[in-house]
C-alpha cells in the first residue's frame, strides 16, 4: 500500500472536453488489469464506452501538486446520484485519493438524502472498495456489478 498522500495537497479542479484524451489514458491505466483479467482490454471500446459517459460538466479531475491524479463524474438522476467514473492513477492508488474523493461524493448525497448508484467492472478490485464504504450490489450483469449506497441520516 502507498504511502497517504496529505488532503491538503489534494483539490478538486473543474474538468473541461479538452480533457478527454488525458482522462482517457488515466482510466484506462487505472483499468488495465481488471479488464485484462477478465479478456476485455479493448482500448477502442473503452473509448467508445467513455466517450458515451463523459460529461465535462459533471467531471471534476483530482490533482495533487497540481498532478491529475483521478477523476471523478457524478451526474444526479431522478431520485439520486449516479458515480459514473471513478479513477485513480496507479501511480497514487492506495494512497487515500479515492476515499476522499467517494467521501465528498457520499457527503453530498447525504445532504441532499439521496442514494449513489454506480457499476463497477466484474472481477475489479473497486468491488471490494465500494462495499468497505457502503455500497450493497443490486444487480449484475455479464461484465458489470451494480452497487446502491443509501443516504445516511445524522
Amino acid at each position: 500500500m502507498r504511502t497517504e498522500v496529505d488532503q491538503a495537497r489534494i483539490t478538486f479542479v473543474p474538468a473541461t472536453e479538452d480533457d478527454f484524451e488525458d482522462l482517457f489514458a488515466l482510466r484506462m491505466a487505472a483499468m488495465h488489469d481488471s479488464l485484462e483479467r477478465i479478456g476485455r482490454l479493448d482500448a477502442i471500446r473503452s473509448r467508445e464506452r467513455f466517450r458515451t459517459t463523459y460529461s465535462p460538466e459533471s467531471t471534476r479531475k483530482i490533482l495533487v501538486d497540481q498532478a491529475c491524479a483521478g477523476f471523478v463524474c457524478v451526474r444526479t438522476i431522478d431520485d439520486g446520484l449516479q458515480l459514473d467514473h471513478l479513477y485513480v492513477h496507479p501511480n497514487y492508488q492506495g494512497s487515500g485519493i479515492g476515499t476522499l474523493a467517494l467521501q465528498s461524493v457520499t457527503a453530498e448525497a447525504d445532504s441532499q438524502s439521496l442514494a449513489v448508484r454506480l457499476c463497477a467492472l466484474r472481477d475489479s478490485d473497486s468491488n471490494k472498495f465500494y462495499q468497505r464504504h457502503g455500497f450493497v450490489q443490486v444487480d449484475a450483469l455479464e461484465w458489470d456489478i451494480y452497487y446502491e449506497r443509501a443516504p445516511e441520516t445524522p
